[in-house]
């Protein structure tokens, strides 16, 4: 369990679920599941202050994390990491047919060298898994339509990149936020729609629930 001191920085990145228009939104942190641990940490912890970030972008994959990691996460000194990505990676041939795959091996070590550094310097991290709800028919992933065929091999890439999330969290003596198992447990007792817009982004339930998970790491 991460002890959050008074005064410390937590800063969130990562692709569309992260980001959730922050760059919309007066305090910088998105309408998702950060603004929610923001504002449930305040309620509970008022006598312990702490400044949230986000730096997440919609669409990101790692590459694009690793080609901002300086200005976007070193540069700011956080205390604790939190990441959450992966989807794009995995989905890379479904939501642009002209895109290339993204081999597991590719995402772990490009994942790696992002985490390398903050443990060096000491930094806390909790690293969240990607996830993808079995939705039912034909629904808009971006640009692309995406059916149960096209799910159904985002699914088979996603879940080596999962494994890859969880080996490196172990590596790091991370913090595992385990989204995709919990939200399959969520999906099999309230359908998944009500989780996961499209099987990947989440509505307010959705973040809610990671919000409640991500809080249940940290004391």
């Amino acid at each position: 369990m991460i002890t959050l001191r008074p005064g410390i920085t937590v800063l969130f990145t990562g692709d569309s679920t992260t980001d959730c228009r922050r760059r919309e939104s007066g305090d910088g942190l998105g309408h998702g599941y950060p603004l929610r641990v923001a504002g449930e940490w305040a309620h509970r912890h008022p006598d312990r202050p702490v400044t949230w970030l986000n730096t997440a972008n919609a669409g990101d994959k790692v590459t694009d994390l690793e080609a901002r990691w300086q200005a976007d996460v070193l540069d700011a000194r956080p205390d604790v990491v939190s990441i959450l990505v992966g989807v794009n990676d995995a989905g890379r041939r479904i939501l642009d047919p002209r895109g290339y795959p993204i081999p597991a091996e590719r995402f772990e070590a490009g994942y790696d060298r992002l985490l390398a550094p903050l443990a060096e310097a000491g930094t806390e991290l909790v690293l969240i898994e990607p996830f993808l709800l079995p939705i039912r028919g034909t629904v808009e992933a971006g640009a692309a339509l995406v059916g149960e065929k096209e799910r159904e091999r985002w699914r088979a890439d996603l879940d080596p990149k999962i494994q890859a999330v969880r080996r490196l969290a172990r590596r790091y003596g991370a913090h595992l936020l385990a989204a995709d198992g919990r939200f399959a447990e969520l999906a099999a007792t309230s359908g998944a729609e009500h989780w996961a817009e499209g099987g990947v982004h989440p509505p307010p339930a959705g973040h809610a629930a990671l919000a409640a998970a991500w809080l249940r790491l940290v004391a």
